[in-house]
């Protein structure tokens, strides 16, 4: 079968990779059309463009690329009718996705299925009348969202969490590894390290790196390394990083499975420190807080922005947010979850409650089971 997948950020391709291997180990003709990154490609298939072609985040720099986003929005849909798969699947990445489901559903017959559902729980709750027109099915990685879309009479499929495989994987991988060699080999001191995970875009490093650093100098006996995000040059670090920060690249499990802790701003990455057990602040700084802070309250329909607190249901992991996010926050809050802080076997035991209400890995090939069970019933 012919599957055209569209993804829009790392952790998407990430996801979206293993979901092709998935597929592959069930259909050995499997073919792959995307919008993907360096991962898929790396799996097979014919890569149309990189998801850096359309990363861009904030009002600002959205309205400065609008041209780009709609000539690429109109290229793929136009290269999805053409190539003509079994499957559109949809990876993430709602604004963008769901203007070509919406194009998709109105001028072919091919299914379109949605792997990792937009996070409309959160805001834009009015999302759901397109979702419900225009996806077939929902695939969904995180247990709370189930009652979320049931409560609105559309049935989802809960696979499990994919990161939970990401990390098992890995260190199954890299069960020979030792600390001594990450840090030889990254040219690291001895000192214990603690990660520095600030976004994969060019604003949430702008905004939060250097806050995060600023914090860091409360603590000379720890050595703070910054998790690299793929696409982002050396260069553009180098205007925030400080003497004695070191940056690592392509190896953010590594860093986060050889941390003491972690500073890491909100997304997929809050999930992975704690599938790592590695104690983290969640640190989200934005222009103009105050006012970011009141809409948070009265326009966000979640009480919590980190996966970790989401999925537990209640506060793990302290979240600084907008004017939330100030230097000395972050250092009060690094400080309690450092080794011997008061706040590290709390934060350590909600990890463990939270990892059993993910569930087992297994989230990859559970969706692609699923996926093709459905169009072979489908007839595709």
């Amino acid at each position: 079968m012919k599957y055209y997948l569209i993804v829009g950020e790392a952790s998407g391709d990430l996801h979206a990779s293993n979901l092709m291997k998935a597929l592959l180990a069930r259909d050995a003709s499997a073919e792959f059309r995307f919008f993907g990154g360096d991962l898929m490609k790396a799996v097979g298939g014919t890569c149309v463009k990189h998801y850096r072609e359309l990363a861009y985040m904030g009002f600002i720099p959205v309205l400065l690329h609008l041209r780009t986003i709609f000539r690429n929005m109109d290229f793929c849909k136009r290269d999805v009718v053409e190539w003509n798969p079994d499957v559109l699947i949809l990876v993430d990445y709602p604004g963008f996705n769901l203007k070509v489901a919406e194009y998709i559903r109105a001028h072919t017959e091919i299914p379109v299925f949605y792997y990792i559902s937009p996070k409309i729980w959160a805001w834009k709750e009015y999302r759901i009348k397109n979702i419900k027109r225009d996806v077939s099915e929902l695939y969904s990685i995180l247990p709370f969202e189930v009652d979320f879309f049931r409560r609105h009479d559309y049935p989802v499929n809960y696979v499990g969490n994919p990161c939970v495989d990401a990390v098992e994987a890995f260190c199954s991988a890299n069960a020979s590894d030792t600390r001594e060699k990450f840090l030889a080999d990254n040219r690291l001191s001895d000192r214990p390290v603690v990660a520095l995970l600030a976004g994969s875009r060019r604003q949430e490093i702008k905004d939060n790196l250097p806050r995060m650093l600023e914090a860091a100098q409360a603590f000379p006996d720890f050595q703070f390394v910054v998790a690299g995000a793929p696409g982002i040059s050396p260069e553009f670090y180098r205007k925030y990083l400080h003497p004695d920060t070191e940056i690592v690249y392509g190896q953010t499990y590594r860093l986060l499975r050889y941390a003491s802790a972690a500073l890491v701003t909100s997304g997929t990455a809050t999930l992975e420190a704690a599938l790592f057990r590695v104690p983290q602040v969640v640190c989200y700084y934005t222009a103009a807080g105050k006012l970011v802070s009141f809409l948070r309250r009265h326009i966000l329909k979640v009480k919590y922005i980190s996966l970790v607190n989401l999925v537990a249901g209640k506060e793990v992991v302290k979240e600084l947010v907008a004017d939330g996010m100030t230097v000395q926050n972050v250092r009060n809050e690094l400080g309690a979850i450092l080794p011997g802080g008061n706040g590290r076997a709390g934060m350590l035991a909600g990890y463990e409650e939270m990892i059993r209400i993910l569930g087992d890995a297994g989230a990859s090939e559970r969706a692609a089971g699923m996926m093709i069970k459905k169009l072979k019933e489908t007839g595709r």
